[in-house]
């Protein structure tokens, strides 16, 4: 544009601008919790669920503290164990009544460990092998152990923190 008093593409553009933010500041202030929608409104927040025992559904419904699993002693073979893959978890019972419990996750490259045999816990992205009874390394590439957890016994489950 000219330079007589007239506009400049530059001002257009940046009081543009300004306006959009304007907005957009005007439509998160407007004074209610809620999180706006696209178009102006809000949204509605459902509301909390419950699973059958009265707790929130998808959360611990015993008096264990977040972050807690438990598996049945009887799915853990003596001198073996179990992965549970969904919950990138290994249990092992490498004498009857001991149980182990370590993350399912190799500490090489984060794959998920595969198989559990002749008391070795295997990754099979490089095969690293991992003691069932320490999480300790047997066979690299991987140069740390399995991150350990605790486990303890509570009538026939195993809790693992």
């Amino acid at each position: 544009m000219s330079a007589s008093g007239g506009a400049t593409r530059r001002s257009v553009l940046l009081g543009a601008g300004a306006v959009g933010t304007a907005g957009l500041l005007a439509a998160c202030s407007g004074g209610s919790n809620q999180p706006a929608a696209p178009g102006g409104g809000t949204t509605a927040t459902a509301p909390a669920t419950t699973d059958d025992a009265g707790g929130a559904a998808g959360a611990p419904t015993s008096a264990a503290a977040v972050g807690t699993e438990s598996v049945p002693m009887s799915d853990i073979p003596v001198g073996g164990g179990k992965i549970y893959q969904d919950k990138t978890l290994v249990v092992t019972q490498p004498t009857q009544g001991q149980f182990k419990a370590f993350d399912a996750t190799c500490t090489h490259q984060q794959c998920l460990v595969s198989s559990i045999d002749a008391g070795l816990i295997t990754c099979p992205c490089h095969g690293s092998q991992f003691h069932f009874d320490t999480g300790a390394v047997s066979r690299g590439p991987a140069m740390r152990s399995l991150n350990a957890k605790n486990a303890t016994v509570s009538g026939d489950q195993v809790i693992i923190t």
